[in-house]
């Protein structure tokens, strides 16, 4: 009995776009079937202070991926984390890639070490590509979490400005506050 093909999945990223080049990407990741692993959103400040601005409280799993998330730069010396925020159920992040390597974008394997989120062969340090970044960092947060934490894929924006930058930073800024509104909160 023959069973017919899978439909094959649309691609999102640009065609014979190199990912490794010099630039701003913004970056959203969700966890699979959008469930809430990472946290809460809060307003104010749980000892009575004085009101702060809305936050995502972390749970443990969140704090596993914001450890990971914050160590990028540390492996990646070419890499920088502008921004961040963790929501409950997806992140999102601006990594700014600083150095191209055209001729060698691809070639280095995912990491197979826990401790190791750079893309090596040989002791040598591959490009900064950002699927490769992307992958190690969700294949090392998974195995960390010991569950199955994301959906397939992600989401990417190339930042081509300042102004597309500083509107990439501010929605993530906003993020927390929208989703209390959202959820009646507000």
């Amino acid at each position: 009995m023959d069973t017919p093909p899978l439909p094959r999945r649309k691609t999102i990223r640009l065609q014979n776009y190199d990912y490794s080049q010099n630039g701003a990407y913004f970056v959203t990741i969700c966890t699979a079937h959008k469930r809430p692993l990472f946290g809460v959103v809060r307003r104010g400040d749980p000892c009575g202070r004085p009101p702060v601005p809305v936050y995502a409280e972390l749970s443990e799993i969140g704090r596993i991926v914001e450890s990971y998330l914050t160590e990028i730069p540390s492996h990646y010396p070419d890499v920088h984390l502008a921004s961040y925020v963790i929501m409950p159920d997806h992140i999102h992040m601006i990594l700014v890639l600083t150095q191209n390597h055209p001729d060698r974008a691809g070639q280095w394997p995912a990491p197979t070490e826990e401790s190791d989120l750079s893309c090596r062969r040989g002791g040598t340090p591959g490009p900064p590509a950002l699927p490769k970044i992307i992958n190690a960092f969700k294949n090392l947060t998974t195995r960390k979490a010991g569950c199955s934490l994301w959906q397939r894929g992600y989401y990417e924006h190339i930042l081509r400005n300042q102004q597309d930058f500083d509107e990439a930073a501010g929605y993530m800024a906003g993020n927390p506050g929208r989703r209390l509104e959202r959820e009646g909160f507000g």
